[in-house]
């Protein structure tokens, strides 16, 4: 079943994260260009109020995609760890199973979209003059939803055996529909925010066509065959055991983010403007921040079903020493050059202005981040899924909502909201040290699955 180039529990470890890394990150990138796409040409064509419209729809729309994409995750887990023990059998049905969760959760985020657009988006404050146009964006998002599951799941399932190329080059032809007709509804058409929605459906369209066609043409005992899409019970449940705590982190971390959002829209217009731009500027760094947790998750979840613990441990530092230093170098690079960048998404000065000034608090402290993505990755990777969603809870989620309801309403001012990005990333990179260093976590995943005892 397993081909040489898809093997990570063999082989240097830094040679063989780097080569699953670039294709999530690639990958990764093209994603992100679905938004940052619409938001340059909503932007450059549309103006000011659109683009506070299209920004301030994100933190909704990754609230109700984070849970249902948290969820998947287990699917994800549980066939990486499958097929680390070459069980051919457990891949197949872990595979059939996931797909046919990810049909029941792209039904159920559409309809929970839809429905909620509008209530949620005024409950965050959301400025009256782009409230309709914030709507209509994200109604119309929201329908492509069933598209986006299926992508995600397949993806994440054909990461899980090693192939992290096919997943990046689909994106990659998604981002050029995206393009292409972001271009035709929004500049030709003249649709504003619509045809930027219209033209994100689309694309999500392409990349989950690409993404089933290639899981029907696998290897026939691990094929996707439409016959054989049901949710197996004891698998479905070990699924969620892993799926649950993630998706309970996503939704936690975006409702915190979804407040910080609405302290953002109380300041009007110029300020949504300018936090939109800055959060699409710092992208790049959360993309190589989220490749390497997908890449660690992915190389413990192999390992793990291979028994191989030390190459384990090894991974998770190796990973640790890479993501801190390039994600310090290209905080540096994006601090230095700033107000250039900003310069693509807007031409407003008071929006580049003060897009540049928060940056300055919070990108030269992004590195802080990453013991949380990679200790967080490597635990979820086992299994070991309930506790690192706990600590990111209460260290990011939390102390976010807790600094929202005191210290920003004692000092309305864009500095103390900003600030609590960077103070919630130390206090939670300090509990992940201390609780990964322990290491009883792997010795009780190691139990629980009934595997051999670590050998130290």
């Amino acid at each position: 079943m397993q081909r040489a180039d898809l093997r990570i529990t063999e082989g240097v470890i830094w040679k063989q994260l780097l080569i699953f890394f670039f294709p999530i990150l690639l990958g990764t990138f093209f994603q992100q260009m679905y938004n940052t796409v619409d938001t340059i040409i909503v932007g450059r064509f549309v103006g000011t109020q659109a683009l506070a419209a299209v920004g301030s729809t994100a933190a909704l729309i990754n609230l109700i995609n984070g849970f249902f994409v948290g969820l998947s995750t287990g699917a994800t887990v549980m066939l990486s760890q499958f097929y680390g023990a070459n069980d051919r059998s457990g891949v197949c049905k872990a595979l059939h199973t996931g797909v046919g969760l990810s049909l029941v959760l792209g039904a159920a985020v559409t309809v929970l979209g839809v429905t909620a657009a509008e209530p949620v988006l005024k409950l965050v404050n959301t400025p009256a003059s782009c409230l309709e146009d914030a709507v209509l964006y994200t109604r119309i998002y929201f329908s492509g939803a069933m598209a986006s599951m299926i992508y995600n799941m397949g993806a994440g399932i054909l990461r899980a055996m090693g192939d992290s190329k096919r997943p990046t080059l689909f994106l990659i032809a998604a981002c050029a529909t995206n393009i292409v007709m972001d271009l035709f509804c929004v500049v030709v058409l003249n649709m504003g925010v619509a045809g930027a929605a219209v033209a994100t459906v689309l694309s999500q369209v392409v990349s989950a066509l690409l993404v089933v066609i290639v899981l029907l043409r696998l290897p026939p005992d691990v094929r996707l065959n439409p016959k054989h899409i049901r949710l197996e019970g004891n698998l479905l449940r070990r699924i969620l055991y892993v799926g649950i705590p993630a998706g309970l982190q996503f939704i936690t971390f975006d409702l915190a983010n979804l407040l910080v959002q609405s302290g953002i829209n109380s300041f009007g217009d110029v300020t949504v403007a300018a936090w939109t731009a800055y959060i699409k500027t710092d992208a790049l760094t959360w993309m190589i921040s989220g490749a390497f947790g997908v890449s660690i998750t992915t190389f413990v979840g192999q390992n793990f079903g291979a028994q191989k613990y030390a190459r384990i441990r090894k991974g998770v530092w190796v990973c640790m020493a890479m993501s801190v230093s390039l994600v310090g170098l290209l905080s540096g690079i994006v601090v230095l050059f700033r107000s250039r960048i900003l310069g693509i998404y807007t031409t407003d000065p008071e929006v580049i202005a003060l897009g540049a000034y928060v940056m300055t608090l919070t990108v030269p402290f992004n590195a802080l981040f990453m013991p949380v993505e990679v200790f967080a990755g490597a635990m979820r990777g086992t299994g070991y899924s309930l506790v690192p969603t706990a600590i990111t809870c209460v260290c990011v989620c939390l102390f976010r909502v807790i600094w929202i309801f005191t210290v920003v309403q004692w000092f309305h001012r864009i500095e103390m909201l900003a600030v609590c990005y960077p103070l919630s990333w130390l206090l939670a990179s300090l509990v992940f040290y201390i609780t990964y260093l322990r290491g009883s976590w792997l010795r009780k995943r190691i139990a629980q699955c009934g595997m051999e005892p670590e050998v130290r």
